[in-house]
């Protein structure tokens, strides 16, 4: 039987945790992915759960949240015709290929390997949202062809490397490929899904060497999973409504900032690990 007391500091760290990340979601229109795991590694660390496969357990963890709230996502944005249906069937396959390859990917590698991935790829992620504009074009179109086969398991392979849905990447990109915003943040949510429902699934049935938390299935944390998925569902529509209440920009530039300081205290980790 899973110790109650440690359970019930596990649901007050990932509730405040969970909060954050709803209102960021809500507000900057940032995936939670990008808060939740650096926030999964600090909470299960300071409980006692540094094994050498917590950054998969993070991970995957990050990634079945990601399920539920992109499903969600994208059916509200669809009721307001915002979700570009071609865009994601033709790009779910690589989409899909991708997020596989990175599952399979991740399974092998350990801790202080990935959060060095981690650290490198949000440090790009940080200063591209700090310091990117909406006026950058690299097209009129999304890309197709081999364009599109090459960019579409990229961009969900090293998204599962991350444990971040679709936004982080999907929306720069179809942004630079002159997507309306609103319409990139909709389909965006599309591959969040794409992204994590297969990643899941294989994680589900990974072995993780270490100590573990309670209610664990394979490198998903079950307690984690809801304790999240509860708390965004609450906070994310606060943040929405301050988002229309506010100039979301300098809010921006100081996550970006917060965001960087993360990534570089994720390499530090590792550099030491």
């Amino acid at each position: 039987m899973p110790d109650t007391f440690l359970l019930i500091q596990m649901l007050g760290f990932l509730a405040v945790i969970g909060a954050f990340a709803g209102v960021l979601a809500g507000l900057l229109g940032v995936g939670g992915g990008i808060v939740l795991v650096p926030a999964f590694f600090y909470a299960f660390q300071t409980l006692g759960y540094d094994g050498p496969d917590l950054m998969q357990m993070c991970l995957a963890t990050s990634l079945a949240t990601i399920i539920v709230t992109s499903v969600r996502s994208v059916m509200s944005h669809n009721k307001k015709g915002a979700v570009d249906w071609d865009i994601l069937r033709s790009w779910a396959p690589g989409i899909v290929i991708g997020a596989v390859l990175g599952m399979l990917l991740v399974a092998q590698l350990r801790t202080t390997t990935l959060q060095a991935i981690f650290g490198i790829l949000a440090l790009f992620v940080g200063l591209y949202i700090g310091l990117g504009r909406t006026s950058w074009r690299l097209g009129p179109v999304m890309p197709i062809g081999f364009g599109r086969a090459t960019v579409s398991p990229v961009m969900g392979f090293l998204s599962v490397l991350m444990g971040i849905g679709g936004g982080s990447f999907g929306v720069p990109l179809m942004s630079l490929f002159s997507v309306p915003i609103h319409r990139a943040v909709a389909t965006a949510a599309g591959f969040g899904v794409l992204i994590a429902v297969p990643s899941v699934i294989g994680f589900l049935f990974v072995s993780l060497d270490g100590p573990v938390p309670p209610l664990t299935v394979g490198a998903v944390n079950l307690v984690a999973f809801g304790a999240i998925i509860a708390m965004t569902l609450i906070t994310a529509p606060l943040g929405v409504k301050l988002a229309h209440a506010m100039d979301p920009g300098p809010l921006k530039r100081v996550f970006a900032i917060f965001l960087v300081l993360v990534a570089l205290n994720m390499l530090r980790k590792a550099l030491l690990g």
